[in-house]
C-alpha cells in the first residue's frame, strides 16, 4: 500500500519541529524571531504554531524565553532530520546542484515512507562502495541531459 501523503498541517509541525532541533544544534537556543526569520513566516504565526506544539507535549514554550523540544518533539526532530539528511546524502552522489537536491529533499522529506527511506540508504551504501557503477550511472545522466532526454 502506499505511503499516505501527510497533511499540511503535519508537514509544518515537522518543518518547526525540524528547526527548532537545528537551532538548538547550532545556537545552543531556539526563540521565536529565529524560527520565523529561517522558515519565512510571520513571528504572529510561528508563535500560534510553537503554542500548538507546547499544547501537544512536543515542545516547552514559555514567552519571551524560547523554546525547548520534549521528548517526544525531539524524537519527531531527530526522525525528520535523519530522511532529510538520508535524502540529501542520496542525491549528492549523482551530483545534482545544491539548489535542486534542498528543492527536491524540501519535496519529498515528508513524503517519503520508512521502507522507501530504507531503500534509498541501501542503494546508497551500495553505490558508495562501488565506484564504477556510480561513475556509469554519472555517465548515463550526463549523456542523457546532452541528448535532451529526460533524467
Amino acid at each position: 500500500m502506499p505511503a499516505t501523503p501527510q497533511p499540511a498541517a503535519s508537514r509544518a509541525r515537522e518543518d518547526y519541529l525540524e528547526q527548532i532541533h537545528k537551532l538548538i544544534e547550532e545556537k545552543g537556543y531556539a526563540r521565536v524571531v529565529d524560527v520565523a526569520q529561517n522558515l519565512g513566516i510571520a513571528q504572529a504565526s510561528v508563535t500560534n504554531m510553537i503554542q500548538r506544539l507546547d499544547a501537544d507535549g512536543l515542545v516547552d514554550y514559555e514567552k519571551y524565553r524560547g523554546v525547548v523540544l520534549t521528548e517526544a518533539g525531539l524524537d519527531i526532530a531527530k526522525a525528520i532530520t535523519d530522511r532529510h539528511e538520508t535524502l540529501t546524502r542520496f542525491l549528492e552522489l549523482f551530483g545534482l546542484d545544491e539548489d535542486t537536491i534542498y528543492d527536491d529533499v524540501e519535496g519529498m522529506e515528508h513524503h517519503v515512507s520508512e521502507s522507501t527511506l530504507e531503500a534509498f540508504r541501501a542503494l546508497q551504501e551500495e553505490l558508495e562502495r562501488q565506484p564504477a557503477l556510480m561513475n556509469r550511472v554519472r555517465a548515463k545522466m550526463k549523456s542523457r541531459s546532452k541528448k535532451g532526454g529526460r533524467l
